[in-house]
């Protein structure tokens, strides 16, 4: 067994110490709803940066607050101060040792803003920079490929975006759900395959359809190509057709409408549409657990594709744990 699989597995532990951790995020909370902040800049790499565009779709969404993507080279190469009075600024990092993340929040801090990182190593540099700290608390995670700790990355942002929104964080039938996820055998047969995909998600699930195509390109060399729903049916559907199949992940909420109806389109023209969530004319169905809580259901999905990605690379001969040219962790500047 891999260790990307044996960590894929170790999902709803990781999730049910998430749980256990809810009042360190309530307290997170709590001074959210104090301090009050104006806007949003979430900072983040690679697999975290996904976990980031769920987030500040979750925060734009439940609390109606600008959230934005943070740019850490203003801060790391051209050295320009930025304006942050009145705005929290979260970096989120499963090291919490990039250098550009470190000086992005360190000029966060000193422009103004309220600083919290949510990282799994509390004991980092970048945790050492802020005033708030999350600590996902994953454990050791030795695979290249993240998994777990994406996972435990995106339940503490939805905690925390429901206990500071004042609600339920509502995680509890979670780690059950995670231990139940369906396996996608077709779609690991088609991933052995492909050359490329497109990964589609809209609102919460465009993050979701991000990591999915870092997954597949790091792990199983596959060029994939992520968008949003409305995105695609620009530019990017020209490429659509025999050849380029389509792995969408739709959640049960106001997106579901308009993603079915776009990708049935596209599957008129004999493309190969796979779906996970809702039900797509002339698609094929990826096997779901039955609806439970649209955001949560998320990382449910993603769980099954790990599975279904890991069991491509293997297919194709190559090592998900070790991606060519690859380390654990990346520091960028």
């Amino acid at each position: 067994m891999t260790q990307m699989l044996t960590e894929i597995g170790e999902a709803p532990a990781v999730v049910a110490r998430v749980i256990a951790n809810l009042p360190a995020i309530e307290a997170v909370a709590a001074r959210l709803r104090h301090v009050a902040p104006r806007f949003v800049s979430v900072a983040a790499r690679g697999s975290s940066s996904h976990a980031g565009t769920y987030l500040r779709v979750l925060i734009g969404r439940d609390l109606e607050l600008a959230a934005a993507a943070a740019m850490p080279s203003l801060a790391s190469v051209y050295h320009r101060p930025q304006r942050l009075e009145g705005a929290l600024f979260i970096a989120i990092s499963q090291s919490g040792r990039s250098p550009d993340l470190i000086a992005c929040a360190e000029q966060a801090r000193a422009g103004g803003a309220v600083t919290l990182a949510i990282v799994n190593d509390a004991n980092s540099p970048l945790a050492g920079v802020c005033e708030m700290v999350l600590d996902i608390q994953a454990g050791p995670e030795r695979s290249v490929a993240a998994t777990k700790t994406v996972i435990a990355t995106l339940a503490t942002c939805l905690a925390l975006v429901r206990l500071w929104a004042g609600a339920e964080a509502g995680l509890g039938p979670l780690p059950g759900r995670l231990a139940a996820a369906p396996d996608w055998p077709e779609m690991a047969e088609v991933l052995a395959s492909t050359a490329h995909i497109f990964t589609v998600g809209r609102g919460p699930a465009l993050g979701i359809a991000k990591e999915l195509a870092l997954k597949l390109a790091e792990t199983c060399g596959i060029a994939g190509l992520a968008y949003s729903a409305a995105e695609l049916a620009h530019g990017p559907m020209a490429l659509a057709g025999k050849g380029f199949p389509v792995l969408a992940v739709l959640q049960d909420d106001a997106t579901l409408p308009h993603s079915e109806a776009l990708l049935g389109s596209i599957a008129a023209r004999e493309t190969a549409i796979y779906a996970a969530g809702g039900w797509v004319e002339g698609g094929i169905a990826l096997p779901v657990l039955a609806p439970s809580d649209p955001d949560a259901d998320l990382l449910v999905m993603l769980v099954s594709a790990y599975r279904a990605i890991e069991a491509a690379a293997r297919a194709r001969g190559l090592n998900p744990d070790h991606p060519r040219a690859l380390s654990k962790v990346t520091r960028t500047i």
